[in-house]
C-alpha cells in the first residue's frame, strides 16, 4: 500500500483537461497579438470573451496549472517591433468584464464591502459615489505632458511598455499640444481612447468603396491600424478622433476624485466624454446602463458596454490592483452585435418592385438576442467592395433591430477554398432575363413585374405590413400559401387585385411545404399541409382555423385603413410612408392623385421629381390601374374626409418626436402634426423647430440641446397642436430614464 499524499498536493487535471488548457493559451495568445498588434480580429470580441473565461474558468479550478506568463495574469497587447518601446510612468490596466446584470450586482457588492472594510473612515466623510461612463470601442493610449507640453504619445502595450506613436496621434485635432490654463503639473499621465466616429467610419467605408477598395471590417479596427502607421501623413488622412478618461502618474497635481480631475482635464483643453454621470446609488446605475442599451447608436461612438467606477481617489488607493484590473473598475459588456460566422453561399432574392439582391446564407449564429442565419449583401457591386468570397469567415453585425449586416471578410483565416460570387443572368423565380431598369442604375431588376411569383409574394407581404393596411394574420408564411399554386389550378391570388374578394372557400384546397415530424422531431422530409384549413376526417370535416377567421376578419378592418397606406400598400416604386403622407395631404383622394401632372405631383413638399415619375410611370400600367379600381370596388377607402374643423396651427413647422407620449402612439403623433400642416420629421437638425421629448427620449434629445432646438413635453406639445408657435412654451423635458453607453476599455 503507497503512501498516502498530503491532503494540500495538487490534484493533476486529466490529460483532455491539460490538451484544452494548452490550446485556450495559445489561441488567447494568438488573438491577442493580433488585434493589438496587427488591428485584425480573427474572432469576435464575444468569442474571444468565451474563451478567456473559460481560461479563467480551469484555472480557477486547477491552479497549478497557472503560470506567470498565463494570458489572465498579464494586460492585453504587447510591443511591436516597428514602433520604439517607451516604458509608462506608471501601469496602465485592463478592465475586469462582467456579462450580466446578476454579475454586475455581485462586483459592486463586493467592492462597497471591501471599501467598508479599507476605506470605512473616508466613506463616513465622502458617501461611496460611482463614475458611470461609456465604454469606448477604441485603442487605449497614454498621453504624457510635462508643465503643459505634450512631450509623449504610447499604446498601452502590456501595461507597462508601450509604443511610441507620438508624432500619428500629434495628427489628431483633439488632441492639444499645449495645455491651456494656470498652476499645470509639472507632469501628467492623461489616459484615453482614440476612434474613429460612427458617421466619420461610414463616410471613410464610403470613400473606400468608391475607391474599389474593401471597406474596414469595424471603426475600433480601422482606428488602430490608421494610429500605427508609420508614416504620420498617412494616419493624418483618417478622421481620428480621441476622447480622455482618467489619469495616471501625476507630480504637482492634488486632486480627490474621478470626477473633479475630468473636470480638470476639459478645464486645460483636453477632449472629455459628453456621457458620463456620477451616482450615488446602484438603481441609478442601472438605469444609465438601460438608457445607453436603447439609445446606443445615436452615439458620437461606437461602444460596446459600459464602465462603472469609483470616484474617490482615495478609495481608489485602498482597493489598488491586481496583476491585471484595478479592484475599483468594472466593464459591463452588452449582449455582443458583432460576431464571427461562415458564409456559405451566397443565393438571390427577387423584391417586390423587381430588384434582385444578394444575401447571404451563414452558419446560424446568435447575434444581439437573435439567431441570425442570413444577411443582405444590397447588390453585386457591394458583394464586390466588400470583397466577401463564398466559403470566408465573415463578420456580421446586427446593431439593436436593424437588418443583419455581413460588414466584410476575416481574410487572414482564408484557406484557399473559398470561390467568387457570380450574378444570375435570369431572374430565378420566373426565369426573365435580369437587366437595369434603368441605364444609370447599379441595381439588377426583373421586368416582368406582373408575372414573377417572387415579386408578387413579397408585394402581397408587404400590403399587409404595419406601415400598410396592417393585416397581422397575413405573414410571410400566408403571404407564401396564397400565392403559390394550389392543387391543380392557379393560386387564390395571382394578382393583389384580388386580395379583398377572397372568399374563405377559395382557401380550403391551399397546401404549403412543411418539415415533416415525427414525435415531435424533424425528420428532414417536406410534406404539403393544409394551411388555411384544419385536417379533415371522416368524422370531422375541414374547417377554417382561427387564424384565417381573423384574416378575413382584418381585411374587412384594412378596408377603411386611410389613404396614405392604401397608397403605401400599392407598391409603388419610391413612395414609402413619408411621401404617401405628403400626397394624401395634398390631394386627399386616389382619383386626384391620378389625375395629377407629374408637375403637380413634384411640387408637393416630401415628394420631388423622383417620386413624381414613379407616380406617372406606375399608373400609366393598365394592370396597376385595376388593381386600384378592384380595391375601389371591394370597398377600400380610396378618398380622406377632410376635417375643415382642425386649424392648420403647424403649417411651415418641422417637427421631431422621440420617446414614449402617454396619450399618442406613433402615427397619431403624425398624423397628428401633418394633418395641422406640420411636417413629422425623423431626425434633428438646425432646420428642426420644435422637439418632442417623452419618456426614454434617446439621443435626438440630447442633438437638440446641442443644437439650441426648444424641447416640448407632452402638454407643451398638445398646447403646441391647440394654439400653434406662438403660445407653446418648452416643458422641462426630463432626462432620459436610464440609458446605455459605453466607456474606454481600459483604465
Amino acid at each position: 500500500m503507497s503512501k498516502a499524499e498530503p491532503e494540500s498536493a495538487p490534484v493533476v487535471p486529466a490529460e483532455a483537461l491539460r490538451d484544452e488548457y494548452d490550446k485556450l493559451v495559445a489561441d488567447v495568445r494568438r488573438y491577442r497579438f493580433a488585434y493589438y498588434n496587427e488591428a485584425e480580429s480573427l474572432v469576435s470580441d464575444a468569442e474571444f470573451d468565451l474563451l478567456f473565461r473559460r481560461l479563467e474558468e480551469i484555472e480557477a479550478l486547477h491552479p497549478e496549472l497557472v503560470s506567470n506568463d498565463s494570458p489572465t495574469q498579464e494586460v492585453g497587447g504587447e510591443v511591436s517591433a516597428a514602433f520604439a518601446a517607451v516604458q509608462h510612468t506608471s501601469q496602465m490596466y485592463s478592465l475586469e468584464d462582467v456579462f450580466s446584470l446578476e454579475e454586475l450586482e455581485a462586483w459592486v457588492a463586493k467592492a462597497s464591502a471591501n471599501a467598508e472594510k479599507l476605506a470605512a473612515g473616508l466613506l463616513a466623510v465622502r458617501p461611496l459615489r460611482w463614475l458611470t461612463e461609456l465604454k469606448i470601442d477604441g485603442l487605449a493610449v497614454n498621453l504624457l505632458y510635462r508643465n503643459g507640453t505634450l512631450v509623449r504619445a504610447a499604446t498601452r502595450g502590456d501595461g507597462i511598455t508601450g509604443e511610441d506613436i507620438t508624432h500619428n496621434v500629434l495628427t489628431i485635432k483633439e488632441v492639444p499640444r499645449q495645455l491651456h490654463g494656470e498652476n499645470l503639473p509639472e507632469e501628467v499621465e492623461v489616459r484615453g481612447e482614440v476612434f474613429i466616429a460612427s458617421e466619420d467610419f461610414i463616410a471613410l467605408n464610403e470613400q473606400m468603396v468608391a475607391a474599389g477598395r474593401a471597406p474596414f471590417a469595424n471603426p475600433r479596427n480601422s482606428a488602430a491600424g490608421s494610429l500605427r502607421q508609420k508614416d504620420p501623413a498617412e494616419t493624418a488622412k483618417r478622421p481620428l478622433s480621441m476622447l480622455v478618461h482618467g489619469i495616471g502618474a501625476r507630480t504637482g497635481l492634488e486632486v480627490g476624485s474621478q470626477s473633479e480631475a475630468y473636470a480638470l482635464l476639459k478645464a486645460w483643453g483636453l477632449p472629455t466624454s459628453p456621457y458620463f454621470k456620477v451616482f450615488s446609488s446602484y438603481p441609478e446605475i442601472l438605469d444609465y446602463i438601460s438608457h445607453y442599451g436603447e439609445n446606443r447608436h445615436g452615439l458620437l461612438h461606437e461602444i460596446d458596454g459600459i464602465v462603472i467606477k469609483i470616484d474617490d481617489f482615495a478609495v481608489q488607493n485602498a482597493l489598488g490592483f491586481t496583476s491585471r484590473v484595478p479592484r475599483w473598475a468594472v466593464a459591463y459588456k452588452y449582449p455582443p452585435e458583432e460576431v464571427h460566422t461562415k458564409l456559405l453561399d451566397i443565393l438571390v432574392n427577387v423584391g417586390r418592385t423587381g430588384r434582385v439582391t444578394p444575401y447571404g446564407v451563414m452558419e446560424p449564429v446568435k447575434v444581439a438576442g437573435s439567431t441570425v442565419e442570413m444577411a443582405t449583401l444590397h447588390n453585386q457591386d457591394v458583394v464586390k467592395a466588400k470583397g466577401v468570397l463564398i466559403g470566408d469567415t465573415v463578420v456580421l453585425r446586427k446593431a439593436g433591430d436593424v437588418i443583419p449586416e455581413i460588414v466584410g471578410p476575416v481574410l487572414a483565416l482564408r484557406d484557399g477554398t473559398e470561390r467568387e460570387f457570380v450574378m444570375p443572368i435570369a431572374c430565378p423565380a420566373c426565369g426573365t432575363p435580369l437587366a437595369p431598369a434603368k441605364e444609370a442604375d447599379v441595381d439588377i431588376r426583373c421586368p416582368n413585374a406582373r408575372s414573377c411569383p417572387a415579386q408578387l409574394r413579397e408585394r402581397v407581404f408587404h400590403l399587409a405590413g404595419r406601415g400598410a393596411f396592417d393585416i397581422e394574420a397575413l405573414g410571410w408564411e400566408a403571404a407564401i400559401a396564397l400565392t403559390q399554386p394550389a392543387e391543380p389550378d392557379q393560386p387564390p391570388v395571382s394578382n393583389e387585385s384580388q386580395i379583398f374578394a377572397l372568399r374563405p372557400e377559395d382557401l380550403a384546397q391551399v397546401r404549403i411545404e412543411r418539415e415533416k415530424k415525427s414525435k415531435g422531431v424533424r425528420t428532414g422530409q417536406i410534406e404539403l399541409v393544409p394551411y388555411f384549413y384544419s385536417k379533415g376526417t371522416e368524422k370531422k370535416p375541414s374547417e377554417p382555423t382561427a387564424n384565417t377567421v381573423k384574416l378575413f376578419a382584418e381585411l374587412e378592418k384594412a378596408k377603411s385603413q386611410p389613404l396614405w397606406r392604401v397608397l403605401v400598400a400599392l407598391s409603388i416604386r419610391h413612395v414609402g410612408p413619408t411621401a404617401s403622407r405628403a400626397l394624401a395631404t395634398a390631394f386627399g383622394s386616389m382619383a386626384a392623385i391620378q389625375a395629377a401632372s407629374e408637375e403637380e405631383l413634384a411640387q408637393v413638399d416630401g415628394v420631388g421629381p423622383t417620386i413624381a415619375s414613379a407616380l406617372i410611370e406606375w399608373f400609366a400600367e393598365d394592370w396597376h390601374r385595376e388593381i386600384v379600381e378592384a380595391w375601389a370596388a371591394a370597398g377600400v377607402r380610396m378618398a380622406d374626409e377632410q376635417d375643415e374643423s382642425v386649424a392648420r396651427t403647424l403649417a411651415g413647422l418641422t417637427i421631431v418626436v422621440t420617446g414614449s407620449l402617454q396619450n399618442f402612439n406613433r402615427d397619431q403623433v403624425k398624423e397628428a402634426i401633418i394633418i395641422r400642416g406640420g411636417k413629422a420629421s425623423g431626425s434633428v437638425s438646425k432646420n428642426t423647430d420644435f422637439v418632442v421629448a417623452g419618456e426614454n427620449a434617446g439621443s435626438k434629445l440630447e442633438k437638440a440641446e446641442q443644437l439650441g432646438v426648444p424641447v416640448l413635453d407632452e402638454a407643451g406639445f398638445e398646447a403646441l397642436l391647440r394654439n400653434g408657435p406662438t403660445t407653446a412654451e418648452a416643458g422641462d423635458a426630463a432626462e432620459p430614464d436610464g440609458s446605455s453607453e459605453g466607456s474606454e476599455t481600459d483604465v
